[in-house]
Parts: C-alpha cells; structure tokens; sequence
C-alpha cells in the first residue's frame, strides 16, 4: 500500500483481516467460559453460586429416575450459547469473505 504509514496500513489492512479471528476467538471463549465445569467445581461450594453446568450436574442426580426433566433442564441450558452462536455466525461468514475480497484488489493511501 504506497504511502500508508505504519498506523493506517495496521488500521486498512491489519485490523480488517484480523476481525473474523478475533470473533472467532471471542465466541470459543464465551462458549467454553460458558460450558466451564471443572474449576467451579472444585471452588464454589454453595448451590446457589453453581453455574450452569453444575446445576445441570446437580439436577441431574437430584432426579435420576426422572430423564424428561434432566433432558428439558439440560436442553434449555444450551439455549444461550446456541443464541450467541448463531448470532455471530453469519458475521464469522460475511468477515471472512471479505477479507477474501481485501487481498485481490490493490488500495492506496495516497490522497489526490
């Protein structure tokens, strides 16, 4: 890119084809923070404080015999992450596309 300085070529070039990473990487976050259940596990202690897959986990040794509520408890614990999922998936899609698009074409910074 001819006459960019180092600051406009990160924010044209850098940060644009940088974006559906870092989306990518702020959804496995959220949902493996989310579906988190072995460090809460072992520093809550009271069942008011469990998250979510704990109290799936307590639910469903609370009522064993009973599989239709364990199934809808569990169902509907998975409810967020498959939002927050499918809200930014088309953004994942559309981002990657258009960086795609960024590389074929040549920009410049100089100003006419």
């Amino acid at each position: 890119m001819d006459g960019c300085g180092r600051l406009d070529f990160f924010w044209r070039m850098v940060l644009r084809l940088s974006v559906p990473g870092l989306i990518t990487t702020g959804i496995l976050a959220f949902i493996a923070s989310w579906n988190s259940y072995l460090l809460p596990l072992f520093i809550l202690n009271d069942p008011d404080t469990f998250t979510l897959p704990l109290g799936v986990q307590a639910f469903a040794s609370q009522y064993s015999v009973d599989t239709a509520k364990v199934l809808a408890f569990t169902s509907l614990s998975m409810i967020p992450a498959l939002v927050f999922f499918s809200l930014f998936e088309g953004r994942i899609v559309g981002g990657t596309q258009k960086s795609s698009r960024l590389t074929g074409h040549r920009r410049s910074c100089r100003r006419s």
